[in-house]
């Protein structure tokens, strides 16, 4: 069942029934370059990133990364939502997408919809966004769907830095 909908797309709360497209999708090189490796390499993997992943944000904060499927047909293409890091203050939107599916807007539209969900149903005041400083596509969009350009910081000690991107939301209230 959506969580969301936009015109082509619905954006639906993951499960392990996902572990196949969650297991391509963590693997993929431009995944693996821009947000980094996960440790998924099997099936088990792939369970274990969804449980612990965004079935547990769901269960703790209401709001987590959800599927992004295709409406006609219903093909998986990549994942888009909002993560809360204990490294930062306010929830994050997080999204990825296969490379097939790059270039046809279907980030823009489905990050869209979560924004508009951040702030009008989860009454969200201010999102955050983090990318690689080389992540150019990323960047861009995220200066195109109203995020700016916030500070340069690092996760964790060990990690290389990020860009952190803020944006209000409209309609939104407080933080989680």
């Amino acid at each position: 069942m959506p969580v969301l909908e936009t015109d082509r797309l619905a954006l639906r709360r993951l499960t392990t029934d996902d572990t196949a497209f969650i297991l391509e999708l963590l693997n993929d090189p431009s995944f693996l370059r821009h947000i980094g490796d996960k440790g998924v390499r099997n099936t088990a993997d792939a369970v274990r990133y969804i449980q612990d992943g965004p079935l547990a944000s769901y269960e703790r904060f209401g709001f987590g990364l959800y599927l992004v499927e295709r409406k006609d047909g219903g093909e998986p293409i990549g994942i888009c939502g909002l993560l809360k890091r204990e490294s930062l203050e306010d929830p994050d939107l997080g999204f990825a997408f296969l490379p097939r599916f790059w270039r046809k807007g279907y980030a823009l539209e489905s990050a869209s919809a979560v924004l508009a969900h951040a702030g009008a149903t989860l009454g969200l005041k201010r999102i955050l966004a983090i990318t690689s400083p080389g992540n150019v596509a990323s960047i861009n969009l995220l200066v195109k769907i109203g995020f700016r350009a916030d500070r340069v910081a690092r996760l964790s000690a060990d990690e290389e830095p990020i860009l952190v991107f803020s944006r209000e939301c409209a309609g939104g209230s407080s933080t989680p």
